[in-house]
This record gives structure tokens, C-alpha cells and sequence, in this order.
């Protein structure tokens, strides 16, 4: 059918009108930034907790930014980390929100992005400041004071032995800065309380390591009283290695995370105590501060470059 000249007008006003809001929208779409956001293993619950809190946070402000989340395998396996790096990089990401799996292997990576024009912003945990500085880079860090965390752990612990008594402290992937830090503040807490430390061995964050190093320690020291987990998932190998040796009840747990599985631990008393850090968020922290410099704006960081995110220490319920 044959519309009237008036119509024929309306109609192609129409189709002009679309035309030039087609490009307008594309435009729109490509204001809109890609936020990196690349973890460790996330066989860890600990990450997908992050990874969920993350995408929760993304729906809720899907007209600011888009979401790509990616992780590694196992906790230790740097080179895959690196390797989705560049992968989210080329992709187009305008922000890399980094959970690095090594403090030190990671940087130069991270240099490349910075390079390319891509904003970082570091999580979890800390990516070594010298070596930055070595690089004329400046990444700002979002995360705990893991110090701080694990030394209200440790005295929490000691609270519950003797001085004297010999405790064991299975410490995370040993490159990375926030075991070296949770490591640190069991020690302070020990050495405060007078306990006894009679090893220091890395479980590389993983269950059956951290099972395996337990059980190691366990058959070394048989009057061993405590064993302190970096965090949960090497907590929960720590109360295997426990229960194998017929000694629940006897050898104390404590861990760092407030993962889900640990709970009901908590609840039964297998595990002493644990450390929330609030995983949710962590992630959701450095995506507002890598927002906010993609527009040019100063994250709000203090004088070490940080956003300190919040601890609490989480025991048995009376």
C-alpha cells in the first residue's frame, strides 16, 4: 500500500530518527568499561564467594561497567595466571582487578597491562611494593592487614594452652605477601603467649597439602597442642590429619577465611576459630577503585596506598 505524501514523511523521519540513535547506542555500549576480574584457584571457596560477590554487584550496576571473571586451577600455578592476564587484556578489559596467585610473578605482567593503558587495581592479596617500585609502577591494594588478622587468631589460640605448649603453623604458598603476613602474625601471637613453634611448612593454600603437612607434623611432634592454617581450605586438611591420628580433641585448629565449609567446624568445636575477611566485598572494593580511575578520579587510599577492607575474628557461639 502507498502511503500519502504526509505519511511517506513521517515515515522517513522515522527511519532517519532510528538511524542516528543506532550509533549513538554502539557509541553507549562502548563507553561502557570491561572490568578484568582474575583470581586464584577457584577451587578455593574462598574465590568463588569473591567471584559471586562480584557478579551480585555487576547486576545491580550492569548500565556502568561489564564483567569478566576468570581464575586458575591451583593456587600455585602463576604461569595460567599470567597466560588470562594478557588473554583479558587483548580482550579489550579497560580495568585488571587482581587477586595475584605470586607477589612477585605477577608485577611484570602487570606492568605490560599498565602499559597498554589498562588501570590495576591489586586484591587479596599484595603485590611486593619494591618490586613496583623497581617497575616506576603504583598499584593500589585492596585487601585486610593479614598481620593483624591472623595475631587476633593466635591470641584467641593461646587463650586456650599453656606456655610452653608446641604449636605448628601451616603457612600458605610461601612467594605470596599475605602468607608470609598471616605467618607473621601467628608467630606474634605465640612468642607473646610463650608457646613453642616447632615447624613452619607451606601448604600451598590447598586441602590435601595442608592435610599432608598436618599429618607430617603430627607424627614429628606427638605433643603437639596446636596447628595454625594460613586459611580454611588447609584447616580443613589440618582436622582430617587430626582425626586420623585419634587426637580430636586434643590438637586445636584454627584457620582464616570464614569460608562456608569451615562453619559448621566451628559450630562442633573441631575448629577453634577462623578469621572473616570479608571476600564478598574485596573484590567489589577494588572494582569501585578501578571505576572510579577509569574516569580519572583518585581511589581513596591511604598513606601506603591502600583500602583497608574489615577482620572479624569468628569463634564458637555460647
Amino acid at each position: 500500500m502507498k502511503l500519502p505524501f504526509p505519511g511517506r514523511l513521517l515515515a522517513i523521519a522515522a527511519v532517519t530518527s532510528l538511524s542516528m540513535a543506532l550509533p549513538l547506542s554502539a557509541a553507549h555500549a562502548e563507553d561502557k568499561p570491561k572490568v578484568a576480574l582474575v583470581m586464584k584457584s577457584l577451587a578455593n571457596e574462598f574465590f568463588r564467594t569473591m567471584e559471586d560477590g562480584a557478579k551480585d554487584y555487576q547486576k545491580a550496576h550492569a548500565g556502568e561497567f561489564d564483567l569478566v571473571a576468570n581464575g586458575i586451577k591451583n593456587e600455585t600455578d602463576t604461569g595460567e595466571q599470567i597466560r588470562i592476564v594478557e588473554q583479558m587484556v587483548n580482550a579489550g578489559a579497560k580495568a585488571l582487578v587482581i587477586a595475584p596467585a605470586d607477589s612477585k610473578a605477577l608485577v611484570s605482567a602487570v606492568k605490560k597491562a599498565m602499559d597498554q593503558g589498562v588501570v590495576v587495581i591489586n586484591i587479596d592479596n599484595r603485590l611486593d611494593p619494591e618490586l613496583l617500585k623497581s617497575k616506576g609502577i603504583s598499584v593500589p591494594f585492596v585487601g585486610p592487614d593479614n598481620r593483624k588478622g591472623a595475631r587476633m587468631v593466635g591470641d584467641y589460640l593461646a587463650k586456650q594452652l599453656k606456655a610452653g605448649d608446641q604449636v605448628g603453623i601451616i603457612e600458605g604458598v610461601s612467594t605470596t605477601t599475605n602468607a608470609q603476613q598471616r605467618t607473621a602474625g601467628f608467630k606474634d601471637a605465640m612468642d607473646a603467649a610463650q608457646m613453642k613453634i616447632v615447624s613452619v611448612q607451606s601448604g600451598n593454600w590447598e586441602i590435601d597439602k595442608g592435610n599432608a603437612v598436618a599429618a607430617s607434623m603430627l607424627n614429628e611432634y606427638p605433643d603437639l597442642k596446636a596447628l595454625l592454617a594460613g586459611n580454611d581450605s588447609m584447616a580443613l586438611g589440618a582436622v582430617s590429619a587430626v582425626r586420623a591420628a585419634g587426637k580430636a580433641g586434643q590438637v586445636k585448629v584454627v584457620g582464616y577465611d570464614n569460608i562456608n565449609a569451615i562453619k559448621p567446624m566451628i559450630a562442633d568445636g573441631r575448629v577453634l576459630a577462623t578469621l572473616d575477611q570479608a571476600a564478598s566485598q574485596q573484590a567489589v572494593f577494588g572494582i569501585q577503585a578501578a571505576l572510579k580511575m577509569v574516569k580519572g578520579d583518585k581511589p581513596d587510599v591511604d598513606a601506603d596506598n591502600v583500602i583497608q577492607t574489615p577482620v572479624e575474628l569468628i569463634t564458637k557461639q555460647p
